[in-house]
C-alpha cells in the first residue's frame, strides 16, 4: 500500500498466502478493502500453512482433517470472497491453479482495474493437504462466466445493491460445487489515490515518489518553516 501511494503510477501485486493474509494479516487486509487503493491481491489459498509442516489454515473448513493434523480442525473458516466483498474491495475473484487461462486473464483485468482487487486461487498442497487434492477441485470447480446471464461488472450506483448480493451469495457456494470466476467488479468506488488528490490537489501530478527531498549531497531541501505553519511548530 506505502508503494501505491508514494507512486500511484505503478501496478502494484502483492502476493501471498491464506494463513499470513487471513491470520496474523487479516487486520491489514480488511483495511486495505476500507482504502480500495488500487493494489492488486493473489491470495494463495492451500489450507493448510504449507510451509510449517501442514497446520490448520483459515481457510480449513471446521471438522476437516488433513493427514498432517492430529486431530479435526476445531476452529471455524474463513471465506476470502464474503470477506473481501464486506471488506470494500472493489474487485472480487477467485481462480484455480490448474484453470491457467482463466486465471492469467483475471490477473490481467485486476491490474486495469482502478481500484484494489483480490484474486484467490485455488491450488493443492500435495504435501499435507490430502482433502483438496487436483483432482478434488477438478470435479468441483465450474467457471461462472459460462453462465451466460452472469455479469457481475457495476457501471452504475443503481446496480449494485443487487450485483452486490448476488456475487456474495454466490461466493457462499462451497463442497460440491465451487465457483471460480469474477463475483464482483465495481468500476463506480473511487480509488484511495483519487480520493487522495481531493484533498492535495498536487498528488497524482507530484506524488511522493516523484518528488525531490534531499540535494546532490543528501542534505533535505524541507523547509520546515514554510511546511508548517507556526501554529503546527508549537
Amino acid at each position: 500500500m506505502g508503494v501505491k501511494l508514494a507512486n500511484p503510477n505503478l501496478n502494484v501485486l502483492v502476493m501471498g498466502g491464506d494463513g499470513d493474509m487471513l491470520s496474523i494479516g487479516a487486520g491489514h487486509f480488511v483495511g486495505e478493502g476500507r482504502r480500495n487503493s488500487g493494489i492488486n491481491i493473489i491470495l494463495y489459498n492451500n489450507s493448510v500453512y504449507g510451509l510449517t509442516k501442514g497446520q490448520a489454515a483459515p481457510t480449513l473448513p471446521l471438522g476437516e482433517k488433513t493427514k498432517s493434523l492430529p486431530r479435526p480442525n476445531i476452529l471455524g473458516k474463513i471465506n476470502p470472497i464474503t470477506l473481501a466483498m464486506a471488506s470494500g474491495y472493489s474487485f472480487v475473484a477467485r481462480g484455480f491453479s490448474s484453470e491457467i487461462k482463466q486465471l492469467s486473464e483475471m490477473i490481467q483485468r485486476a491490474i486495469k482495474h482502478q481500484g484494489s482487487a483480490v484474486i484467490e486461487v485455488l491450488q493443492p498442497c500435495p504435501t499435507y493437504n490430502d482433502v483438496n487434492t487436483l483432482d478434488w477441485y477438478r470435479q468441483r470447480v465450474y467457471k461462472l462466466e459460462d453462465n451466460k446471464d452472469w455479469n457481475p461488472v457495476v457501471n452504475t450506483q443503481e446496480e449494485d445493491e443487487a450485483k452486490f448480493d448476488k456475487g456474495y451469495r454466490k461466493s457462499l457456494e462451497w463442497g460440491d460445487h465451487i465457483p471460480i470466476g469474477i463475483f464482483y467488479e465495481n468500476n463506480t468506488i473511487p480509488s484511495y489515490t483519487k480520493r487522495l488528490s481531493g484533498i492535495v490537489p498536487d498528488y497524482l501530478k507530484y506524488p511522493p515518489a516523484l518528488q525531490d527531498v534531499s540535494d546532490k549531497d543528501g542534505y533535505t531541501i524541507v523547509d520546515p518553516i514554510k511546511t508548517f505553519s507556526e501554529k503546527d511548530i508549537e
